[in-house]
């Protein structure tokens, strides 16, 4: 598949690379608290953590650039690609430095993911996970128009701190083809109204 770099008014997502280690390790040492469901690099450890997500198979990451700034915030990924042609992808992966959560850049990249998939790819069907106890992802991944499907008990693995080899249950949500006019236009509606 091909990866563009994808524009935005508040971000811009550029294919993961080395370079962007540095500035991910700065974003990733703000304030914490809210990565207690999310593996998140600490300063010493962004240059391996970029390597292993570029060396996942089936994990296309992107950084996530502040416009205003020009410097990465964090990462977001198209994960799971399936059928051939393709079909369907996920979104995922997902974390942002403190001083972007709430700021539209989450919202915005979400929009240009989706936006990707479904016309720049043609994929029916986009989905989206979290750990089922991370309320706040829940809430941001049903703001951003996609539905919840339910939760899966024991799904995949726990990336919360001290639960290393554990099983999560996770909370799907999707939004499908004959759902991206509607959820498009939500979504472009909630980017219009951000500063």
């Amino acid at each position: 598949m091909n990866h563009p770099v994808l524009y935005g008014r508040l971000v811009r997502l550029e294919p993961l690379a080395p370079h962007h280690a540095a500035g991910l390790a700065a974003a990733a040492e703000e304030s914490r608290d809210s990565y207690d469901w999310t593996w998140v690099p600490t300063a010493a450890t962004a240059v391996r953590y970029v390597d292993e997500q570029l060396a996942r198979a089936g994990l296309s990451p992107y950084a996530q650039v502040s416009v205003r700034t020009g410097r990465p915030v964090g990462v977001t990924a198209y994960w799971d690609p399936r059928g051939e042609p393709l079909t369907a992808i996920d979104v995922g992966f997902t974390w942002l430095a403190a001083s972007a959560q709430r700021s539209g850049i989450n919202l915005e990249a979400k929009y240009l993911l989706f936006k990707q998939a479904f016309e720049g790819w043609s994929v029916r069907r986009v989905g989206l996970s979290t750990d089922a106890r991370n309320a706040r992802s829940r809430s941001a991944i049903a703001g951003v128009g996609a539905r919840f499907e339910g939760v899966l008990r024991n799904w995949s693995r726990s990336w919360a701190p001290g639960e290393d080899g554990r099983l999560r249950d996770s909370a799907l949500f999707s939004v499908v083809a004959e759902e991206w006019p509607e959820c498009r236009a939500y979504l472009e509606h909630r980017l219009s109204e951000t500063r």
